[in-house]
């Protein structure tokens, strides 16, 4: 099978399990070397109602089925092409009808039956590509706000070569609470995952927010300490911003995952967690979950009387470890049974199978295909899978030299 073939099924899978067909996929699968298809089965529809009238006997007449071609084209055409097929079925049931003696001929009635059908099924058409135009239009403003949030990043960026998978638990939306991001700067490239308590655009609202401070803070901030208190900060103003507005959603909070690679020195990744699941480092030797930390999730310091951030450790990288991070959507994917996604263990099968799973591409890849599998295609939450690993370019390390600004 081709590998475009094996996505085209990948996708048709993940959607049927997970009930999505929207207009673009479902237009997708009526293209072939992408030219539409769609005609086709009204088409067929047609000359087989034709032919199975010329074939059975006069008492038992099927040209009246031929109201069903118009229908079916409104499905899947357009609608010129609805209205073509509405042409041709009047014109193939005047063909048939007057082929047969004039004691069999069903007459008048059919026709007026077949054209008034016709109508209503070119206004069906109508107001059917009309609700697909305004669905795409939407598709379009939703992809422009998951681009601004989720901003596209370089294929090495900051040194580090890096893959992620976002899968939105509303598939109309696209886009959630759950966010991520590397900023590079001369301190370092800071890496950030998150995820938003509650779903629905103030959850975006909430992670766009901290975005935008992380990108500076990340890259102007020398500690990653003050970044990781510059989170808590924006997070608490942003909380107290939408109390101001009387909005019910002034106690939400998030958690998440800092990290800084410094410039020079030995390969650490220093780490600062926000209630958040620890990174696992995924690695030759196996895979291992770094240090929990002891942070309490952004925009909780003040309600538990915490004394500020995260402690930040550092952890040793052993050479082409990669450090793979998650949000809920995959921690707490459940089967039939109510069993949660094995992550750890997994991954370690799949790399005593393949070594080469520790490659950020192929890891968030397996990742995201056995947390659909193991859920059956149902997300329950925002599912986001980021893998990020130090480039390795010509023996050096890519805390050498200076970090992209």
């Amino acid at each position: 099978m081709s590998d475009g073939a094996r996505r085209t099924l990948s996708r048709l899978v993940g959607y049927a399990r997970a009930g999505r067909f929207d207009a673009p996929f479902r237009f997708d699968l009526l293209r072939v070397g992408g030219v539409s298809v769609g005609w086709l089965a009204p088409l067929l529809l047609l000359v087989g109602i034709g032919l199975t009238d010329f074939g059975t006997g006069g008492e038992f007449r099927t040209a009246s089925w031929l109201v069903l071609v118009p229908a079916l084209a409104a499905a899947l055409c357009g609608v010129w092409g609805t209205a073509v097929f509405v042409a041709l079925g009047l014109v193939a049931y005047l063909v048939v009808d007057r082929s047969w003696p004039h004691h069999f001929q069903t007459g008048l009635p059919d026709f007026i039956l077949i054209a008034f059908g016709g109508i209503l099924a070119v206004l069906a058409c109508a107001v059917r590509v009309r609700g697909e135009g305004r669905m795409l239009h939407m598709m379009d403003i939703a992809e422009t706000t998951r681009r601004t949030v989720l901003r596209p990043l370089p294929p090495v960026w900051g040194g580090l070569d890096h893959a992620a998978v976002y899968l939105a638990a509303d598939s109309e939306a696209r886009v959630g609470g759950d966010f991520y991001d590397i900023q590079p700067g001369p301190h370092g490239t800071r890496v950030l995952l998150g995820d938003v308590q509650g779903k629905g655009l103030y959850a975006v609202e909430a992670a766009a927010a901290l975005l935008g401070t992380f990108r500076e803070a990340g890259y102007h901030e020398a500690e990653l300490a003050t970044v990781a208190a510059r989170l808590e900060t924006r997070m608490l103003r942003h909380r107290e911003h939408t109390r101001s507005l009387g909005r019910d959603d002034g106690d939400r909070f998030a958690t998440a995952v800092l990290l800084g690679f410094p410039l020079s020195g030995p390969p650490t990744v220093e780490l600062a967690v926000f209630g958040h699941e620890p990174p696992l480092a995924v690695g030759p030797e196996g895979v291992r979950a770094l240090p929990e930390g002891d942070g309490l999730p952004l925009g909780l310091c003040d309600l538990m009387g915490a004394a500020g951030p995260p402690t930040v450790r550092r952890v040793t990288l052993a050479p082409g470890e990669t450090l793979l991070l998650v949000t809920d959507g995959v921690t707490e994917a459940r089967d039939r049974a109510g069993r949660f996604y094995p992550l750890a263990d997994e991954v370690s099968r799949a790399l005593a199978l393949d070594p080469r799973v520790i490659e950020p591409a192929r890891l968030v890849g397996f990742v995201r295909d056995g947390t659909l599998r193991h859920s059956v295609g149902r997300l329950e939450d925002d599912t986001t899978i980021f893998a990020v690993r130090p480039r390795v370019t010509d023996g050096e390390t890519p805390w050498d030299g200076h970090s992209p600004s």
